[in-house]
Parts: C-alpha cells; sequence; structure tokens
C-alpha cells in the first residue's frame, strides 16, 4: 500500500511504447513523497513515544517497533520496483482503453478520483480480509500484537502485486496517471495518524464521515465483533454504506487470530502464504484446494469440520510465542536500523541504474532479515550478518571507486559502520548467553 508513493517519481516523460516507458531510467534525483515523509513519520513516532511516556501509557516494544518498520523497509524495496512498472501499466492502459481523457488541470478531476480511489480502496481492504489468498498477503499489516504509528509502517513485501490491479479499472474513465497516483499517496498518508492508542473520540462529525483513531483500533481487533470491520481508508462512510461498520465498544486485543511465531519481517510476508500450502495439502479434494484460495480465512471444508469460530481473546494475556531478546543484540539491531532508514530514504530520492538499484534493494532486505534472524536467534544469525557485513563492505567499495558528494561520503560511512560492526558481531556469538545461536 505504502510503496505504491515510489510510483509518482516516474516523474519523466512517457513515450508512446510502453516497452520504452519500462525500459526508460529515472531521473536521476527526484522529489519522491515517501522520501519527504520518512522524516516526519519518525518525528510523530517520536512523539507518540513522548505523550505515551507522560501519561504512564506502554504502547511500544522495542523489537515489535523495529520488526513492524523492518517489514516497511522490504514494503518500500518492493515498490521501488513494481511502483514505476504499475505507472507504465497504467498509463498504457489509459492510452488503449479511455473512454474519455480527464483534464489534470481540473479540481473536478482531482475530486472525483480521490473519492473513486477511496472507494476502490475499501473493496481492495475488504477482499485482502476476506479472501485467502489476498489475505495471505496482506496479514502482514495486522501481525503486531501492539498498536502505535509504527505498525502503520508494517506493510507486505507483495502488496503492490495484489493492490494495483483493482485501480486498472479507472483507466476507462481516462484519469491522469499522475492524478491517480497522487490520490493513492494522500489516501495512504492519510491513514498514517489513526494508528495510534493516544487519541480516543473525535467530534461527533468527524466521527460519522473519517475514519479515525477509533475506527480503526477496531479493524485491528481480533475481538469476535470486530473481525473484519471498518476497511475504510479515509471516508467511513463505505462501511456503514456496505454494512462492515463496528463502533468501539470495548478495548480492543490487537494481532492476527493464528499469532506469529518469529520476529523476521522476511518470514513474516511467507508465514500465511506456507500456511495456506499447506492447508491445501491436507485436502483430499482438488475442488476443496482451489475453493480454499478464494474463501474466507475461517473456511474449512466438511471433512475438517466446517468453518473456524473465532475464539474470544482475553487483554493482557496473549504472549508473543516468541524468545526474549538479549539486550545487546537489541541496541546493536537498533542502531544499525538509522543509516538503513537513510539508505531507504536515499533509494527514494536517487535513481540510480537498475543494477545498482537491484543490489541497493537486495542489500536492504538481506539488512532486514538478518536482524529478524538475530531476534529469533537462529543458529544461521551470525554468519548471515558476517556475509551481510561483507556486502556492505563489497557495495560500499562501488560507491566510493566511482561516487562522488553524496555517494563518497555514503560510501565512506558504510565502510566504517560495516568494519566496525564485525568484531562485535564475533564477540556476540562468543558471549556467554549465546545471543546469537540459542536454537
Amino acid at each position: 500500500m505504502i510503496s505504491m508513493l515510489a510510483s509518482l517519481t516516474a516523474s519523466a516523460p512517457l513515450s508512446p511504447s510502453l516497452a520504452d516507458r519500462l525500459a526508460a531510467p529515472g531521473p536521476a534525483l527526484s522529489l519522491d513523497p515517501i522520501g519527504l515523509a520518512v522524516p516526519v513519520f519518525f518525528a510523530l513516532i517520536g512523539a507518540e513515544l513522548f505523550f505515551a511516556y507522560r501519561r504512564h501509557r506502554d504502547v511500544y516494544g522495542v523489537l515489535d517497533a523495529i520488526s513492524c518498520m523492518a517489514t516497511g523497509i522490504g514494503n518500500q524495496v518492493s515498490g521501488v520496483f513494481v511502483g514505476g512498472l504499475a505507472f507504465a501499466l497504467y498509463d498504457g492502459l489509459v492510452e488503449q482503453v479511455a473512454l474519455v481523457r480527464l483534464p489534470a488541470g481540473s479540481a473536478l478531476t482531482w475530486v472525483l478520483c480521490f473519492v473513486l480511489v477511496d472507494f476502490i480502496y475499501y473493496w481492495w481492504h475488504r477482499a485482502s480480509h476476506r479472501i485467502n489468498v489476498l489475505w495471505a498477503v496482506h496479514v502482514v499489516h495486522h501481525q503486531s500484537e501492539e498498536y502505535n504509528l509504527a505498525v502503520a509502517l508494517r506493510q507486505a513485501l507483495f502488496s503492490p502485486i495484489t493492490y494495483n490491479p483493482f485501480f486498472w479499472g479507472l483507466a476507462l474513465l481516462g484519469f491522469p496517471p499522475i492524478v491517480l497516483f497522487t490520490c493513492q499517496a494522500l489516501n495512504t498518508l492519510y491513514q498514517f495518524w489513526i494508528h495510534t492508542q493516544l487519541i480516543g473520540r473525535l467530534p461527533p462529525a468527524v466521527e460519522a464521515v473519517l475514519n479515525t483513531p477509533s475506527h480503526h483500533r477496531v479493524h485491528h481487533g481480533v475481538n469476535p465483533r470486530y473481525i473484519d470491520r471498518n476497511h475504510a481508508g479515509v471516508l467511513i462512510v463505505w462501511d456503514k454504506l456496505f454494512g462492515t461498520f463496528v463502533e468501539e465498544t470495548e478495548p480492543a486485543v490487537f494481532g492476527t487470530v493464528k499469532g506469529l511465531s518469529r520476529w523476521d519481517p522476511l518470514w513474516a510476508n511467507i508465514d500465511e502464504l506456507l500456511s495456506l500450502g499447506r492447508r491445501a495439502a491436507s485436502m483430499a479434494d482438488w475442488r476443496d484446494r482451489l475453493r480454499l484460495l478464494v474463501a474466507p480465512p475461517e473456511w474449512r471444508p466438511a471433512a475438517q469440520g466446517g468453518p473456524m469460530a473465532v475464539p474470544v481473546p482475553t487483554p493482557g494475556q496473549r504472549p508473543l510465542a516468541r524468545a526474549a531478546v538479549p539486550r545487546a543484540v537489541t541496541a546493536y539491531v537498533a542502531l544499525w536500523f538509522f543509516p538503513a532508514a537513510i539508505a531507504l530514504t536515499l533509494l527514494l530520492f536517487v535513481r540510480p541504474s537498475a543494477p545498482t538499484t537491484a543490489l541497493w534493494g537486495g542489500l536492504l532486505l538481506l539488512t532486514t532479515g538478518s536482524w529478524g534472524l538475530m531476534f529469533d536467534r537462529r543458529p544461521s544469525a551470525r554468519m548471515v550478518e558476517l556475509l551481510r557485513l561483507g556486502a556492505c563492505v563489497g557495495f560500499s567499495t562501488l560507491l566510493l571507486i566511482g561516487g562522488q558528494g553524496w555517494a563518497l561520503l555514503a560510501g565512506l560511512v558504510l565502510m566504517a559502520l560495516s568494519v566496525m560492526s564485525a568484531p562485535v558481531v564475533l564477540r556476540l556469538g562468543r558471549s556467554a548467553a549465546g545471543p546469537l545461536d540459542q536454537r
């Protein structure tokens, strides 16, 4: 979802040929809404932490926050590749199938597109909760058992693939690509602030029309009466019109019915897909296997007992099924998070060549995956982290050889961090507590 903002950076003139559109390099430097928003996101997360502390509210866990933001990094890396492709495909569709051409300079075009984007988002979101193959992707956003602004950044690696096709129909109406993707960006940015427990009910007139923190807490709750409710993006009126609205009447218990047993952000993206595969393999009838893909998550064939009932959760008694993580490991990952976030921001602003983008994005994914292995204390964690540091040294060498300006500075910083981190990782692995190798 958030990754769609990256597509706005495809601002270079589009050629008539779709092949040319896909092959054309992006501009050397772009004003990317995500890149612009990242500092604001962190400032607001910091503000939420401050006010939570002042109110003696425990709404953040370090491990969960880093895990959420790490999945967001993966989503953005995916968006770097998928976003430009989506922009080009949509532009090609407009040229081929548009019944009319709506002017980008008209305020009516923008208002109409904003409302339609919000309407389509509602149906994509609702479908992503009621169709297994879509839920297996979207579930990543709901896996956190906390609820804060960091959870807003917890987005799936594969969501751009499920998200974009829902909007192709707007090509018939001839909405210019820049209008569509800007409206999607605004829709996404709006939803950031509603992921908080610190804002209660707003005035009734606001609650009646807009999606609010109160409405969205319901959406993230696994309370039986809250399951699959309040799918709105900006306008809560869609839920009220189509029968999926529920008011917040009891504290929400956050997370998913199934739960997640690992911190690894890359594993989070495949856990439900693997579960879906195992469920299909357990079914003897091939028709049940096909139905499973489009059935709702609770569906089970009659041979397996029929639909699964949603259990009643007990607030405060849903401990995460994960081992405790030593503070040294948490501190090490937390320190690496900041250069990783800066690297992502640079990737969103700078449009390097395709090979460099692939190396850059791959290194970011390897970084978040290594964090997950360390948090989960997997036997391979130390080796993978050392390999990651070696990859960082190699990438920084490329920056130093051919870079200038910001690239030269980035290469020097990355090289220094990587070299200094290697002995730290070796000491972590040899410590008496064995923080990296416990399983």
